[in-house]
């Protein structure tokens, strides 16, 4: 029998492809993203993981057992840790003071994507809640993964490049897919409708995150 994510992964194949194969994620394997297009996108990923870490806090506090629980609420506790250590070294190399991050906005994508994960993992079900954090996971992986293989010699995003194709995320990753092929188990028809129009909503949201730093979005008035 076919699992969840399987079939989630499946179903949402050629949207992971177009996210992957985007110039900004093709511009930045080949190390020539412009340094603007970066700085614009590293400032919105501190927003945008602080965020995801509340969201992840959510899922923890409805998990159904002791070590959904755990899980969770370690992987939020990770989040935090690698988006300071990550963007702290980035801010430095690309000239972001704290009064920098601080006063920037969230785009609007930035803004909806973090919106959508908390009002869902917040008011859904455990089990849509998970679905709808899935994609930051495994899609990161697996365009980090792609990143990786292509990447150019002496890339100057290599430190990027490396968390999120390295071991040690994968296995988060894989850890997170296990999770939840066990919750959707034991879910009703209703809720795997769901938890599969979560899925597609933050993977459309991946592709609309690099998309926007790509455009250098900002807000219209």
């Amino acid at each position: 029998m076919t699992s969840f994510t399987q079939t989630a992964w499946q179903a949402n194949l050629p949207l992971f492809e177009t996210t992957r194969d985007m110039p900004f994620n093709r511009e930045l394997a080949e190390g020539v993203l412009p340094p603007e297009k970066f700085r614009h996108y590293i400032i919105q990923d501190a927003h945008y993981l602080e965020g995801f870490a509340r969201s992840l806090a959510f899922v923890a506090a409805k998990g159904w057992d002791a070590d959904h629980i755990v899980q969770f609420a370690k992987a939020a506790e990770v989040t935090i840790i690698v988006e300071r250590e990550l963007h702290a070294d980035y801010f430095e190399r690309f000239g972001v003071s704290p009064q920098d991050f601080a006063s920037a906005e969230l785009s609007q994508v930035c803004n909806h994507y973090v919106s959508y994960l908390q009002a869902t993992c917040a008011q859904a079900p455990f089990e849509v809640g998970l679905a709808a954090l899935l994609p930051c996971f495994w899609i990161y992986r697996e365009v980090g993964r792609a990143i990786h293989e292509s990447a150019a010699t002496n890339n100057s995003y290599s430190a990027w490049i490396e968390t999120y194709a390295g071991e040690d995320f994968s296995e988060a990753v894989d850890a997170v897919i296990a999770t939840l092929d066990s919750v959707a188990a034991r879910c009703s028809a209703r809720s795997i409708e769901r938890m599969h129009l979560a899925y597609r909503r933050s993977a459309q949201l991946e592709w609309m995150f690099w998309d926007s730093a790509d455009r250098l979005e900002s807000w219209p008035l």
